[in-house]
């Protein structure tokens, strides 16, 4: 048996039946078993190509199958899924092992019928690939881009009725794109030229970052806890969109600064950073295990500024009232900005769901505007481009907070970004044309009383 494709099948097996998040059930998995890199890289491809690529896969499943795709088993449904991958979207894998291996996979999982159906289908599919019908655009566009790209089709509507049909296709296609992995140099440790040339010496290809100084593109196959320069505290994994909004929020050495939704710990350790480990960073987060994940990257950093505990940032603390400098808001967000980084996004999120996250962001954001010192500032992010969950925020929380307006970000943000700037004052990145994660960004001040 491939170890490999079985650790993948059981690693979606778990994503899809018990609703596992991806990265994490790969991690988990591979904790125990007895892969080699090759194998593990391979498993993650296929995993991550599946969930990608799923709405695809599943079409043409559907072309090429006798049975409905509810009445699949799940195990089965996915020995296809990696299968139908393996053909259609990799071109270093022979159709015989695509096959074959699949099949051995389904008389380990499935009936006895089921590896003589999976065959079946398979070679079918690998005779037929090129003449594959895919939804004809002349007759319905939306639906012809869902297929193509993968995504679902409310959610295509949605961004071609926002941005039009071909701004939504540069960016449906760029989603499907590898996500670079981006760090952040911890500079109260080294500088970004030595650290690049550690990780140099540990085998990996370094790039700067396209817009912050602290920020480095890594490439290669390397687990990052293998690192001996991670070990040290030197870095962080942190995307620039991330790094971009505690730019903004522009900390100053000894203040008070609170952040609201503070889990993992990337905006928190970089504010900490950016003050020298001076003043006091307040982090709060609804849950122990998300607290400890910030107490944890704050640790590895050897920062001790921040001061977290477990809050609900829905409801008022009143100790905190008057007392920030500065207060960031990275509210809880359906995340369709990191589709790229995390491709199970787009299938868990519904419309219904984002008008329910609506009414929790504008709560702590309201909140979060008793905390703020006269004069200060509070900065509201997201990782979406879903209009309801950015613009439609500000708009409501300038409605009720008068003694609060939108400030300049212009000399903030760096040149090559000010194109990012809207007529409004916010910043909307987009994955497609920054070529970093998509995220929204605003920066309020109070007024002097």
């Amino acid at each position: 048996m491939d170890k490999a494709r079985e650790a993948a099948l059981k690693i979606l097996y778990n994503v899809y039946s018990k609703g596992a998040y991806s990265n994490i059930a790969l991690n988990k998995y591979f904790q125990s078993a007895d892969l080699n890199t090759k194998d593990r890289a391979f498993a993650t491809e296929i995993v991550y190509g599946v969930i990608k690529w799923q709405l695809t896969l599943d079409y043409i499943i559907e072309r090429f199958s006798n049975i409905k795709l509810k009445r699949i088993s799940p195990w089965i449904l996915n020995i296809l899924r990696m299968g139908v991958y393996q053909l259609i979207y990799t071109d270093r894998v022979p159709v015989s092992a695509a096959c074959n291996e699949s099949v051995n996979l389904a008389k380990r999982y499935g009936h006895k019928t089921s590896s003589g159906y999976v065959n079946a289908v398979l070679r079918n599919i690998a005779r037929n690939q090129d003449s594959i019908e895919y939804p004809n655009p002349n007759k319905d566009y939306i639906f012809h881009l869902s297929i193509k790209y993968s995504h679902p089709k409310w959610l295509v509507k949605y961004w071609c009725d926002l941005y039009g049909t071909s701004f939504t296709e540069e960016m449906l296609s760029f989603n499907n794109s590898i996500p670079e992995l981006t760090i952040r140099v911890n500079t109260l440790k080294t500088s970004r030229n030595e650290l690049a040339s550690k990780l140099q010496q540990e085998g990996l290809a370094v790039s700067n970052g396209r817009y912050m100084g602290d920020a480095l593109i890594l490439n290669g196959t390397v687990s990052i806890a293998d690192l001996e320069a991670y070990k040290k505290g030197f870095f962080v994994v942190q995307d620039e969109s991330s790094m971009l909004a505690v730019k903004v929020l522009d900390p100053k050495p000894g203040e008070v600064i609170a952040d609201l939704c503070s889990a993992p710990g990337g905006k928190t350790t970089y504010i900490a950073q950016l003050m020298g480990d001076t003043g006091e960073v307040i982090a709060r987060d609804i849950y122990q295990h998300k607290v400890k994940l910030v107490n944890d990257v704050a640790s590895l950093l050897g920062l001790k500024s921040i001061h977290s505990k477990v809050f609900d940032s829905v409801n008022i603390d009143e100790d905190l009232i008057n007392k920030a400098d500065r207060v960031i808001v990275d509210a809880p967000c359906s995340g369709l900005g990191i589709i790229r980084r995390k491709a199970e996004i787009k299938w868990t999120r519904k419309l219904e769901d984002i008008k329910a996250l609506n009414e929790l962001q504008f709560k702590i954001l309201n909140n979060a505007a008793v905390y703020v010192k006269p004069g200060g500032v509070l900065v509201y992010s997201t990782c979406t481009i879903f209009e309801d969950e950015n613009q439609g925020i500000v708009e409501k929380f300038l409605d009720a907070q008068p003694d609060f307006i939108v400030d300049d970000l212009t000399a903030l943000l760096p040149p090559t970004l000010n194109g990012a700037i809207t007529k409004q004052g916010y910043v909307q990145l987009f994955p497609h044309i920054h070529k970093i994660d998509g995220f929204f960004i605003v920066r309020f001040k109070k007024l002097q009383k």
